[in-house]
């Protein structure tokens, strides 16, 4: 980025506004203007220009539909000149209503991290939850309606699961602990929800090493989906990859398909794992089928042909997809996350 800035200064001959969309830390834009300033006095010029900060909010999977209908556009700005540019720019948004809200750049560098984190905290604070809930014979999914119809914490990044990856939530994540320890500030929160997500990834793998009673050489685990989420390939942070490296180390052989991350998979994992043509080809002679990402066509499998293809009748859910009592009356053994496999109420101490 400074390499570009620099290459700006070297080459504008009026007054412009440099805007940065990328993700960055706080005080970036700080350092943009001065590249530009050291090369515009290298060359003995004196221009006039602004930096902006503009943020994006954009969904992997959902790019353009959040570009043409933004929930919000934020724009950090040091002028009165910078905004009236920024405004003209997104004239047309603002006609269909889309807020765009100004601010100073700092405040502006600081909303996308705060908004990723903040959403990232939910999915932790979700999955603490549902390990809790699991030990006391609670059930998530009602825990979670039961919070979600709270006007004040909605429905949404409240779903228990496996963690969260992808190339956003991570990073941004350890960025914020990163420049707060920099200006000598500890960020507890996010260090704890980084702590647990990290944890989480592991939960479907212990769930399955208990169910076999800690004995899973020569064990074969068909894997529904690898992508840290549907609809994209992404495979970055993806908890996939934790849950296939334990089950390769406990001795296991992995069947594994995604719709559209197999290429993608072998980048990273190569031969180690076989990939499947299909959903249900990975589950030839599988002792277990890992439910890994939550992809549509995995919703509603016909389980008579899942039990017909398996070697043993077991799933492990790791984003709670399927109905226990239905898998229950088809002889399934149904693991997921936030219930109890076999409920029972919870012994309270007196």
């Amino acid at each position: 980025m400074l390499a570009v800035a620099r290459g700006i200064g070297e080459h504008m001959n009026s007054y412009g506004v440099i805007v940065t969309k990328s993700t960055v830390p706080v005080g970036t834009a700080a350092k943009v203007r001065a590249e530009i300033e050291k090369a515009l006095e290298k060359r003995g010029e004196n221009i006039d220009f602004d930096v902006a900060s503009n943020p994006e909010f954009l969904k992997e999977g959902a790019a353009i539909d959040d570009f043409l209908k933004p929930d919000r556009i934020v724009v950090g700005v040091a002028s009165e000149r910078a905004e009236e540019v920024m405004t003209k720019l997104y004239k047309p948004f603002l006609l269909n209503g889309h807020p765009i809200i100004f601010m100073d750049i700092p405040s502006a560098e600081m909303t996308k991290y705060a908004a990723n984190s903040m959403l990232a905290t939910k999915i932790s604070f979700m999955n603490d939850i549902a390990n809790l809930c699991e030990i006391m014979g609670a059930d998530v999914n009602k825990v979670r309606q039961g919070i979600g119809s709270d006007a004040r914490i909605g429905t949404k990044f409240i779903y228990p699961g496996i963690g969260y990856g992808g190339s956003c939530f991570p990073k941004d994540v350890k960025a914020l602990i990163k420049t707060a320890a920099e200006n000598g500030y500890d960020m507890q929160v996010l260090k704890a929800v980084e702590n647990v997500n990290e944890a989480q990834k592991s939960v479907l793998f212990d769930k399955v090493n208990k169910h076999f009673g800690g004995d899973l050489q020569g064990k074969k685990m068909a894997i529904w989906g690898l992508s840290f989420k549907p609809k994209t390939d992404d495979m970055r942070e993806a908890p996939s990859l934790v849950i296939i490296e334990r089950l390769l180390e406990a001795g296991c052989t992995v069947s594994a398909y995604d719709p559209v991350a197999i290429k993608e998979a072998k980048h990273t994992l190569g031969d180690r794992i076989t990939y499947a043509k299909d959903q249900f080809e990975a589950l030839i002679d599988a002792d277990a089928l890992l439910i890994v990402t939550e992809w549509p066509e995995f919703r509603s499998p016909n389980f008579e042909v899942l039990g017909r293809l398996m070697k043993q009748k077991a799933i492990f859910d790791g984003r709670n997809i399927y109905d226990a009592k239905e898998l229950s009356e088809v002889g399934f053994t149904y693991h997921c996350i936030g219930i109890r496999a076999n409920h029972k109420e919870p012994v309270v101490q007196a």
